[in-house]
């Protein structure tokens, strides 16, 4: 399990080393809401390219090892400690024009222009439209439907087609408060 802790632990790695992150996932979920909504199994994080040398020095030293995934590339990768605690990386290159490029597609650099929160500290982490659309196209677990019922809910988004059977708010609804005792409001990303 990646708690609270864990993540802030690595947030203050990243930051005191000077490599930005982006949260994605159930954590980005998370950042997003304000609040923990539940226990997470690992903590997926986007990182420019540039940043991967020192990023996987930094937490080969903090012990962790790369385990091998039927869906490992050089820009995807996961790591694992002594501990079970879970780190899936995305290395991310940008365009010109400021474009994220990840495993030969591109998208828009305002995929990243969210604002989160985690323990009372703002992070950086996917947009909320983004994290829905990115939570499409593949088999969905109950997570992944709270999570969409969640983002839905708390930023007006459309529910997409293959979660509205499922999503429903009797269904999806989320915790009333946080589970961890650490609860803040939302930050919505700025448009562009």
């Amino acid at each position: 399990m990646f708690g609270i802790e864990d993540v802030c632990r690595l947030l203050d790695l990243t930051e005191n080393n000077g490599i930005r992150v982006w949260l994605d996932g159930g954590w980005g979920v998370d950042a997003l809401l304000g609040f923990q909504t539940r226990n997470h199994d690992d903590i997926d994080l986007l990182v420019a390219r540039a940043d991967r040398e020192r990023l996987l020095q930094l937490i080969r030293q903090d012990g962790f090892r790369e385990v091998k995934k039927e869906y490992t590339t050089p820009d995807h990768s996961v790591w694992e400690d002594d501990r079970g605690r879970v780190v899936d990386l995305h290395f991310i290159g940008f365009d010109a024009s400021g474009n994220i490029l990840f495993e030969g597609e591109t998208y828009p650099g305002r995929v990243i222009d969210g604002v989160g929160t985690i323990a009372n500290r703002k992070v950086g982490c996917l947009n909320a439209e983004a994290q829905v659309e990115f939570h499409c196209g593949y088999p969905h677990d109950r997570n992944d439907v709270r999570d969409v019922a969640a983002l839905c809910r708390t930023f007006g988004i459309p529910v997409p087609p293959e979660y509205r059977a499922e999503a429903e708010p009797s269904r999806a609804e989320g915790p009333a408060s946080s589970p961890t005792g650490v609860r803040c409001r939302p930050v919505r990303p700025e448009r562009k």
